[in-house]
């Protein structure tokens, strides 16, 4: 177990915040070893340990993990502040092996705050961008509002990559996008990519639709990657 000093918090969507992380005694990075898509199990006084998937990549200084205001630890981080104290249990799932898909396509399908993981490892493959193909980013939310790192995702299209946004309840919101289920916007992107692979994250109803989907179109299930 590691004792982890919160170093920052930023609203990131409705009840939605990130939180970033550093080890307790003023490293210049936090050292702990991990591949996208890997979950912290992280703890606080009083509740069970929680699971939450790491948002930034293994090379960036700080860890940081989206938490979404629900029940037990989550509730109780939601409200911490910079300087306090959160216990990190271990370091689970078997996250995505980018390496074993080199010079491919990527399409990143996230849900909510599913494009936690998918964030690491899109940060990871930005550094190394010359090792990979195409890249796609499909990111569904209920709202606009729902969505998470919006501050970001200029800076993604900047670099290369092909976004697309889709909300599934569009009344009483300024929208212009398209509407439905990010599973829905897989028909228009993959006919032009070469040799794809996908890598999901969301619910277990929106992660089987998707494989679902995505092996009617010819994905081969060793082209389909979760986290856990």
């Amino acid at each position: 177990m590691r004792s982890l000093i919160i170093t920052g918090v930023s609203d990131q969507a409705r009840g939605t915040r990130s939180f970033d992380l550093m080890p307790a005694g003023g490293v210049e990075n936090h050292r702990v070893s991990f591949v996208p898509g890997q979950v912290a199990v992280l703890q606080v006084e009083g509740e069970a340990p929680a699971y939450f998937a790491f948002a930034s990549a293994p090379e960036d200084p700080e860890l940081e993990v989206l938490v979404k205001q629900k029940i037990g630890a989550s509730n109780v981080i939601f409200d911490m502040k910079a300087g306090e104290r959160i216990q990190l249990v271990d370091v689970t799932g078997r996250g995505f092996a980018l390496n074993d898909h080199q010079m491919k396509d990527l399409v990143f399908v996230a849900m909510g705050t599913g494009v936690a993981p998918l964030r690491s490892a899109l940060r990871q493959v930005l550094k190394r961008k010359e090792h990979f193909g195409q890249l796609v980013v499909l990111y569904g939310a209920r709202t606009p509002d729902d969505f998470c790192y919006r501050d970001e995702t200029g800076d993604w299209e900047d670099a290369g990559v092909e976004l697309r946004q889709v909300i599934s309840r569009p009344d009483g919101h300024d929208w212009s996008g398209p509407t439905g289920y990010v599973q829905s916007l897989l028909d228009h992107v993959l006919p032009s990519l070469h040799s794809p692979i996908a890598l999901i994250c969301g619910s277990p109803a929106m992660i089987g639709q998707t494989r679902d989907r995505l092996e009617k179109m010819g994905f081969a299930p060793n082209e389909i990657l979760t986290n856990y």
